[in-house]
């Protein structure tokens, strides 16, 4: 996070499930300009999503997230559609169970189309 708003990147935050922002671990927390959106899987939807994207000619997104096959795996699939490119650090996505994550990463780079889009890699790995 401190590298990516160091580098002047547009950060956002989408919660579901109840989620709130105060229960992020506090060097995740959002700051007062990072929009904070309730969601479902798919946080374009019903969100102000894509428009903050757009607002910051944003062309590539980072996604990261706790549930691998809802948030991070339809998110992306949202931004793949959205003619989005899309990184997903593998370490920064969790699931249930191994084979969660394996399966969303699988899925997300050999997904008719959307392999050209998605990039798999690790956070420490990610530059801005």
């Amino acid at each position: 996070m401190a590298a990516a708003r160091d580098a002047g990147v547009p950060v956002a935050f989408t919660l579901g499930g109840g989620g709130k922002p105060e229960d992020l671990p506090k060097d995740l927390a959002p700051q007062a300009s990072e929009p904070v959106a309730l969601a479902g899987v798919d946080k374009f939807v019903g969100t102000d999503l894509e428009s903050f994207l757009q607002r910051h000619g944003v062309k590539t997104v980072v996604i990261v997230g706790a549930a691998a096959h809802g948030a991070v795996l339809y998110t992306a699939s949202g931004a793949v559609m959205r003619k989005l490119q899309v990184v997903i650090p593998v370490d920064g996505m969790s699931g249930d169970t191994p084979y969660t994550e394996q399966y969303t990463a699988w899925h997300l780079v050999n997904a008719p189309t959307f392999g050209n889009a998605v990039t798999l890699t690790t956070l420490a790995d990610v530059r801005f």
